[in-house]
């Protein structure tokens, strides 16, 4: 493994500079958990969504990503009990308490954040780690079913409040996005690559190769759109991933019933060249659908060595098409820009034209994460940034087009 970030307490300065509206969110939960739990909390901890940059729906069948941990975070004030009872109190949310003595799957939790809870903590103690209760008042300014991870996130979290309170933090951001993902596929139900996860926990501007997932290659990449005069945006379009599991589910299982064909798991198994040599079986196997997944896979990972090289030597034009390249991959072949058995829902096509259309032929637009609803992301010039975010908030309401940053840490203790 190359680079990665395992600092993992951060100072309140270097997450969020003199920001007095986040001073007041951490008084902000430090006050509700002191009304819930008739004590004051005395630690504190942060997570970040993630934006996905190039890769997109990759990571599942060990392809490559480019990703970044950005500014929105997930926030807990915390304390530990003498307990095996973990009580998580998400602003907004029913409390879920979740006793840690049964770490077996419960199957009325899934789809449920308390599923979150256990698997993470199911997942650190098979892997050697200690566990134990504490309490926790959280609050997410991470878009729910927007495509910056919300869940992966909240993950996360658990994994670093687990590490500190009971493993001196010696657990690596790397480990924690492992069980993160795990927590999320056996006890939550929902079959998500590992990308999310890793961006969130390492945090910063990463490529990351998932050839071997249980040593995943992660290099940190120096970039700041902003350098190069770009804003990184998020627009979301306010449909909601709820309910779309099984569109989801079918993008790993069509691509690795193409590598099936071959008798390998992944498609990371086999080539571009083993597929087009073999389109006319496969295609009968697996139907067209599948075959046009498979072959944005193997384009997509290509995209992503060219977009690291584009930073490295500084040439953002470059990089910026790749973007768009890979934004018309996932419309035309991927398919994950509207769901097949809503064709009516159309918000994530919708914004891509008009944010084209706003851009003039400038900086960068496509689709954002899973996909099928929920987010866009825009490399927008900023001189074009008032007019942008004007012009998409009209049609998808004020405060749809977040204007992000990049974030330095992953997940990590916070020190006020």
């Amino acid at each position: 493994m190359s680079s990665t970030r395992e600092k993992t307490v951060t100072s309140f300065e270097r997450l969020y500079g003199d920001d007095a509206g986040q001073r007041q969110r951490y008084k902000r939960i430090s006050d509700e958990f002191t009304a819930m739990f008739s004590h004051e909390p005395n630690r504190y901890f942060s997570a970040s969504g993630r934006t996905e940059v190039g890769g997109n729906h990759t990571d599942h069948n060990h392809g490559l990503v480019m990703a970044a941990a950005v500014n929105l975070d997930v926030i807990a004030a915390v304390r530990a009990t003498d307990s095996s009872v973990v009580t998580v109190k998400s602003e907004g949310f029913d409390a879920d308490i979740v006793d840690i003595s049964d770490l077996s799957v419960v199957d009325s939790e899934k789809n449920h954040s308390a599923s979150l809870i256990r698997g993470v903590c199911a997942g650190l103690k098979e892997r050697g780690y200690r566990i134990g209760g504490f309490e926790a008042y959280t609050t997410s300014s991470v878009l729910k079913g927007s495509g910056l991870s919300s869940s992966a996130a909240f993950e996360v979290l658990i994994g670093t409040i687990v590490n500190h309170l009971y493993n001196d933090g010696r657990i690596s951001a790397v480990e924690i996005a492992q069980v993160a993902q795990y927590a999320e596929n056996k006890y939550f139900g929902k079959p998500s690559g590992l990308m999310d996860q890793m961006a969130s926990s390492v945090g910063g501007f990463i490529s990351i190769d998932f050839e071997d997932t249980s040593k995943p290659v992660i290099e940190a990449i120096d970039f700041d759109p902003a350098e190069h005069g770009c804003c990184l945006c998020i627009i979301d379009t306010k449909g909601s991933h709820a309910e779309l599991t099984p569109e989801y589910a079918a993008i790993p299982s069509e691509m690795k019933a193409v590598a099936g064909f071959f008798g390998k798991e992944y498609l990371r198994q086999i080539t571009k060249k083993d597929v087009l040599d073999n389109i006319n079986e496969i295609r009968k196997k697996t139907g067209d659908r599948a075959v046009l997944r498979a072959l944005h896979f193997f384009d997509e990972n290509e995209r992503v060595h060219r977009l690291s090289a584009a930073l490295k030597r500084g040439d953002f034009d470059a990089f910026l098409s790749c973007i768009n390249e890979s934004g018309l991959s996932s419309y035309r072949y991927l398919q994950n820009v509207y769901p097949s058995s809503m064709p009516r829902e159309q918000s994530v096509s919708l914004a891509l034209y008009l944010c084209e259309r706003l851009l003039g032929g400038e900086g960068a637009c496509r689709v954002h994460g899973g996909g099928f609803a929920g987010t866009i992301q825009a490399f927008v010039p900023i001189g074009r940034l008032d007019s942008l975010k004007s012009g998409m908030e009209r049609v998808f309401g004020e405060g749809s087009c977040y204007v992000l940053s990049i974030r330095p840490v992953g997940g990590t203790e916070v020190t006020l």
